[in-house]
């Protein structure tokens, strides 16, 4: 019926999703400083390392997280024919990711309003605007 979850490490560049930080200028100096002994290849694989060592320092705390919520861990794509057949059955989803969420791009608005109840995404959300917009509502 509905696309199986993966879980699956996004490859850098390819699966992951581009976000802005600031930094203070000596935060940002002793980075370069590591970069430039050969400790990292580059800032961003300093902040990578740096973000990943906090996500495992609080592996346990997460992992009862995700349980407490019911949330589903990983990579969650929902074709139109996936959620065609939800519609068929009289069903509607309630979807709780954490990680990734994609909705393929011939799926209409209306279908995807009479199929997804709600959705909570801890990580992205990937639809066309139209379908955005018409979800826009049971975002959480």
């Amino acid at each position: 019926m509905v696309a199986a979850l993966q879980q699956t490490a996004p490859r850098p560049g390819v699966e992951s999703e581009k976000i802005t930080i600031n930094l203070g200028y000596v935060d940002l100096g002793h980075i370069d400083l590591l970069v430039q002994d050969g400790f990292y290849a580059n800032r961003t694989d300093f902040i990578r390392t740096a973000i990943r060592n906090q996500v495992e320092r609080h592996a346990d705390q997460a992992r009862q997280s995700v349980l407490r919520r019911s949330l589903d861990l990983g990579l969650r794509h929902f074709s139109r024919a996936d959620l065609e057949a939800v519609q068929r059955d009289g069903h509607r989803l309630d979807i709780r990711v954490l990680g990734l969420v994609t909705v393929a791009a011939d799926v209409s608005p209306e279908l995807a309003r009479a199929t997804i109840a709600s959705i909570s995404v801890l990580g992205a959300f990937q639809a066309s605007a139209a379908v955005k917009a018409a979800l826009g509502d049971r975002l959480r």
